[in-house]
């Protein structure tokens, strides 16, 4: 038996956002300014939309100790989930600020981040959506984990 799974991946004008996604964007990238990278000088922010309309916002904040630090969508995520622990999370925004070049033009979430979101996408038993947005201003985006992580771990 064969297993299939595809991916789409909707690029997009910053043009054609909805206003909720503009701010979303504006947050994530504030996050980024503030976000701890003197190792690697790439910063991350990252914005969450709770289902009752909710921003709440991470950045990657790196350590000496490699691999101490912690990626901005996790710590995003974990913010959310401390403080809004019964409440959906609809969607991510992310914004990444390097000098560096992204050969695909945009940096998705990591595996581990990946991992985490799609575990609370199958707790709250409804789609994460996740908006991406290059450095050239458009945005990447999916409609869900799965389009990033087809096959994540489960017990």
């Amino acid at each position: 038996m064969d297993i299939k799974r595809e991916s789409t991946v909707v690029q997009r004008s910053v043009e054609d956002l909805s206003q909720e996604d503009h701010t979303l964007i504006q947050y994530a990238g504030e996050a980024a300014d503030r976000a701890y990278a003197p190792y690697s000088n790439f910063r991350v922010g990252a914005a969450l939309e709770l289902e009752d309309g909710t921003i709440v916002s991470g950045n990657n904040q790196e350590n000496a100790a490699y691999p101490s630090g912690l990626c901005a969508e996790r710590v995003a995520v974990f913010a959310a989930k401390a403080n809004h622990p019964n409440t959906n999370i609809n969607k991510l925004m992310i914004v990444v600020k390097t000098e560096k070049e992204l050969k695909q033009g945009f940096t998705p979430p990591c595996g581990s981040c990946l991992q985490v979101l799609w575990d609370v996408q199958n707790r709250q038993q409804s789609y994460i959506s996740i908006h991406i947005q290059a450095s050239d201003g458009a945005v990447y985006s999916v409609q869900n984990v799965n389009q990033f992580l087809p096959f994540g771990f489960e017990l």
